[in-house]
């Protein structure tokens, strides 16, 4: 999974639960950027390259998700 097409999911199960989701690009050094969802956060790499699946799945937990949540 592309790093957009994370942020494409995230955003649309925000909407549907209620819960605030943005991103700042100023908020990270280079090409990472800050993905809060509600009141947590994880920092997202470049959204073009691929995420590497031990990173997902940290992201995922640091956002208080699971893979689950995303089929």
């Amino acid at each position: 999974m592309r790093g957009v097409e994370f942020l494409r999911k995230v955003k649309r199960m925000g909407e549907s639960r209620g819960i605030s989701v943005r991103f700042e690009t100023k908020r990270g050094k280079g090409s990472h950027g800050t993905l809060y969802f509600g009141i947590s956060r994880t920092i997202l790499q470049d959204l073009k390259k691929e995420l590497p699946p031990g990173t997902l799945h940290a992201m995922l937990r640091q956002l208080g998700l699971t893979i689950k949540d995303f089929e």
